[in-house]
């Protein structure tokens, strides 16, 4: 069975945005997790689906150019992402949704359908967010590995990546430091 891996940026104090859902400490996106060679799927929440589709699609046509969110040419590692998301089938799960500009775009309508995504042959599955979307699916026992960058500040009024209603045991499998204080937590979800 193919493994469903949450990835995450976050502060230290669990938030993966401020209070408008921005994570204004994040200099990049490109960071794979370690997953680049693991996954050949990406599944995300309908929220943030439309974001991300222009945030890359940026990338993908213009890579020389400054990005229109924020301004800033993408990093190197932002231009590899854009070719693998390119090529990478990418669910996204929401009831409102209904079209793409990604030709390998699916949309899925409720958890059953990532269980059954999770039983069809292949690699494993990148959950990247948003945090709703995170939190139920670990809260659904859907979600078999959680990767986070915390990041060494304290967001305070932000949004809470653990909205969740149940508890979960987490197993470390891994702890890195990064540059500028950040650090990666591999974890296992029981």
């Amino acid at each position: 069975m193919r493994k469903l891996i949450a990835a995450m940026k976050i502060s230290a104090d669990g938030k993966f945005g401020n209070a408008d859902g921005h994570a204004d400490w994040v200099d990049a996106w490109s960071d794979d997790y370690g997953l680049t060679s693991r996954i050949d799927a990406c599944v995300l929440g309908g929220r943030m689906y439309p974001g991300y589709e222009q945030y890359w699609t940026a990338i993908q046509n213009a890579p020389d150019q400054p990005l229109p969110m924020t301004g800033n040419l993408a990093a190197p590692a932002e231009i590899e992402w854009a070719r693998f998301a390119a090529k990478t089938t990418h669910y996204v799960l929401s009831n409102t949704l209904a079209s793409a500009v990604w030709p390998n775009t699916r949309f899925l309508r409720g958890l059953e359908e990532i269980a059954a995504l999770k039983q069809q042959p292949g690699k494993d599955i990148y959950l990247m967010g948003g945090g709703r979307i995170v939190s139920s699916l670990i809260d659904a026992g859907l979600v078999d590995e959680l990767r986070l960058i915390v990041h060494p500040l304290i967001a305070g009024n932000g949004r809470p990546l653990f909205a969740m209603s149940e508890r979960r045991k987490l197993e470390l499998r891994n702890m890195q430091p990064l540059a500028h204080g950040r650090l990666s937590l591999v974890y296992g979800i029981g």
